[in-house]
């Protein structure tokens, strides 16, 4: 394994919690620095993420910090309670990851970021609408090329178009208000009518939306309840030739039913940044690999796929809202201050 390092140590005499920070890519370091700056913990950087076979690399720390991809499972746990581990934050919004009745049992609290610059995400988000619906990425492989030719590359206009999101929390909001401004049809589903976006669109349900939406939006938490929304059968229930935009989770869609979806043409193309089974794939180098993993060389074959690395949150306002947020909580621990962003253990 690769040996980790250590910044930010405090002066003599300051309390702080060493930590032990998983998953680290280089970005995040100059972020949470910057930030340790004034709380003056004792962070270690490892870039393996974080799992059973992993836990070791936190033997001495009061603290752990993961990330979406880490495997927090009941054997990770109990280890780290034999080492005297406090604390688990992941730097994430979404915490499937990790096994919380495990951690409950443990008496470790778990604590999130549960927003971080939703701009950012709402932002790309767009970007990949418009990029699908005008062949940017086509044009841009094809100059790089010098084909500067624009046979094959006709799009189409949003203001024509009805866009339906699924999930209309801060990011699913402000996709919408974003489209507003195009001239699109807009639609929405989510738990509970938003009357703030009642000048804007119209809250229907699941049916209504996949059904009339030319393109779709996914921007929900993975759930059980949501695992997989995009499958065989939903599929079929829309629009033909719909277009799939994930800036979600990975999980949300059955990878499978979506290429067999673009392969019949039901779906007209797709925009995804996360991926269900991008651990140890997202976020590395593998250009001098053979991937195995047969289902996502074959989605992106397509010339009507865009895949991004799960990096619709990455812009300098987003790490920092993530590393002060993260830090925050272990500050918060360490001085027994109650956890303002801990989750709630129950079902």
């Amino acid at each position: 394994m690769q040996a980790f390092d250590q910044s930010g140590v405090p002066e003599e005499g300051n309390r702080s919690m060493k930590i032990t920070l998983f998953s680290t890519l280089g970005f995040e370091r100059a972020a949470f620095e910057a930030v340790n700056r004034e709380l003056g913990h004792e962070i270690h950087y490892c870039v393996e993420r974080f799992g059973a076979d992993t836990v070791a690399l936190a033997n001495d720390s009061d603290g752990v910090c993961v990330s979406v991809n880490d495997a927090v499972d009941a054997a990770a746990i109990s280890a780290l309670k034999k080492n005297g581990c406090g604390i688990i934050v992941t730097r994430s919004i979404g915490f499937n990851q990790i096994d919380l009745e495990a951690a409950d049992k443990a008496g470790i609290p778990v604590a999130r970021v549960p927003h971080y610059s939703p701009h950012s995400v709402s932002e790309f988000t767009v970007g990949l609408i418009l990029s699908l619906t005008r062949k940017i990425h086509r044009a841009f492989l094809r100059s790089r090329e010098f084909n500067f030719s624009i046979d094959g590359l006709t799009g189409t206009q949003l203001s024509d178009k009805t866009v339906g999101v699924l999930g209309a929390g801060q990011i699913g909001g402000l996709v919408l208000r974003a489209l507003s401004g195009f001239g699109c049809r807009l639609m929405y589903h989510d738990l509970h009518r938003h009357s703030e976006l009642d000048d804007i669109a119209t809250h229907c349900d699941v049916p209504e939306l996949t059904r009339e939406s030319d393109i779709l939006v996914l921007n929900l938490p993975l759930t059980p309840e949501t695992r997989h929304t995009l499958n065989p059968t939903t599929v079929q229930q829309l629009k033909r030739g719909a277009l799939i935009i994930n800036t979600g989770r990975g999980g949300l869609i059955d990878t499978r039913a979506l290429v067999e979806g673009l392969k019949s043409g039901q779906i007209g193309g797709a925009a995804i940044d996360v991926y269900e089974d991008e651990a140890g794939l997202f976020h590395t180098d593998r250009s001098t690999d053979v991937l195995q993993d047969d289902t996502f060389c074959r989605l992106l074959t397509f010339p009507n796929v865009i895949v991004t690395s799960h990096m619709a949150f990455l812009t300098d306002h987003a790490l920092a809202d993530i590393a002060t947020t993260t830090l925050q909580a272990f500050t918060d621990f360490e001085q027994g201050e109650p956890l303002a962003t801990r989750i709630d253990p129950s079902p």
